[in-house]
Order: C-alpha cells, then structure tokens, then sequence
C-alpha cells in the first residue's frame, strides 16, 4: 500500500503522515488506495492510451494539463485538479513532468512519441549512469535474452534498475522468481550506445546486445 498524499500550507504536496520538510501534519489529499489507483490511469493515459481518454499528445509526449485533469475527473469521480497534482507531484519514481500548463510522462511508453525532443538537452552516450545496470524479467524470457538481447518489445526502449534489488522487484510483477540480468552499462557507453537516466530510479536504452549481459545467480 502506498503512502497517502497530503498537502503542507508551506511546502506543497508530500507523501506519508508529517511533511518531510517541518514535520506539518498538512491536509489530506488522496489515501494510498486511490493514489495507486489514479497513478495507474494517468501513466497509462499518458503512455498506452491517450486517444482512449480524450488526450491529444505532440510530437514529444506533452498533452494539456487541463484535458489531462478532465480525464481523470471522467475515470473517478472522487478525482479533481488537486488529486492529479498531488499524485504527479508525489510520484516515487518520477514518470510525470509537469512543464506551464503541460504535462508528459518521461518514459515508459508504448505510443510513438519522442521524449528528448523538447528535454532540453540532447540525450548522450555521456549521460550520468551508472557502470552497472539491471533488469528482472520472468524466467520463460531467459533463454531469449540470452540469444538475442534485451529488445523493447511492446515500448519504445528497453527499461534497466539501478540495483538488483529494483530490478528483482521489477521482476517480480511478471513472476514469483525472476530471472535478473546485470547489463555492463559502462561498456555500451564505450562503444557509443545511449543509455538516459529517466525519472528518479529507471534508464532506458534502445536495445541490449548480448554481449553485454549476464544472468545473475540466485544468491548474486
């Protein structure tokens, strides 16, 4: 169960009981229940089905906070402007970015947008990651990995964790015991593939050869 959200007259919205920043009990905004539950939607609005919701997204994933706010409000009705942006704002892992009055997710999608087109800056072989990378995965995908690499599949990039803790709890959405592999960012950097830090805790990179893999063992 995820923390509740709750609103601090002087610092905005944080999640948990007292306010990280004066430890103010603050207002509530949404319980942990329906905070899964809303952030669920707005990913996936915003990711996988935007025309299914009424959002009309550019060329680089941005859509109007306004009709973001409205589809949301038609999805719950207990949903209004604050919700949303208690729970973009409080978001673990950084998927939303909130830019003037538009919002985007900042990786993890199925539709065809391009994020670095208006990051401000160019993503690089030289981005701050670290030397090693993770990703979990259900153990029927083993033997393909380990023949033809981490692909993207049904998303636009290949999603890696920055420890093999994240990475098993990554896994374990698609099986009881994942299977981990540990990615040798370093090297792909050295030979000029890209490898972007997304959000708070996920990196993404278009494709893993697998010369760059190993499975980890159990106890690894």
């Amino acid at each position: 169960m995820m923390d509740p959200v709750r609103r601090c007259a002087r610092h905005g919205f944080f999640a948990g009981a007292t306010c990280p920043a004066c430890d103010a009990a603050g207002d509530p905004v949404v319980d942990g229940d329906r905070r899964v539950r809303l952030s669920r939607f707005l990913s996936g609005a915003l990711r996988h089905f935007p025309r299914e919701v009424g959002l009309d997204l550019d060329e680089a994933g941005w859509t109007s906070r306004e009709a973001f706010v409205d589809a949301a409000c038609r999805k719950y009705d207990w949903a209004d402007a604050e919700t949303v942006e208690g729970v973009v704002a409080t978001d673990p892992k950084g998927r939303f970015e909130r830019r003037e009055s538009r919002v985007r997710a900042v990786y993890g999608h199925s539709v065809a947008v391009d994020v670095d087109r208006d990051s401000g800056r160019e993503r690089t072989a030289d981005d701050e990651t670290p030397d090693r990378l993770y990703h979990g995965t259900a153990p029927e995908n083993r033997a393909a990995i380990e023949t033809e690499g981490l692909r993207p599949m049904g998303r636009r990039e290949v999603h890696l964790s920055p420890s093999l803790e994240e990475a098993r709890a990554v896994g374990r959405r698609h099986a009881t015991d994942p299977v981990v592999f540990v990615v040798d960012a370093a090297a792909m950097r050295a030979d000029g593939r890209r490898v972007s830090k997304r959000g708070t805790s996920t990196y993404t990179t278009d494709a893993v050869p697998p010369t760059y893999l190993r499975r980890v063992d159990r106890e690894g």
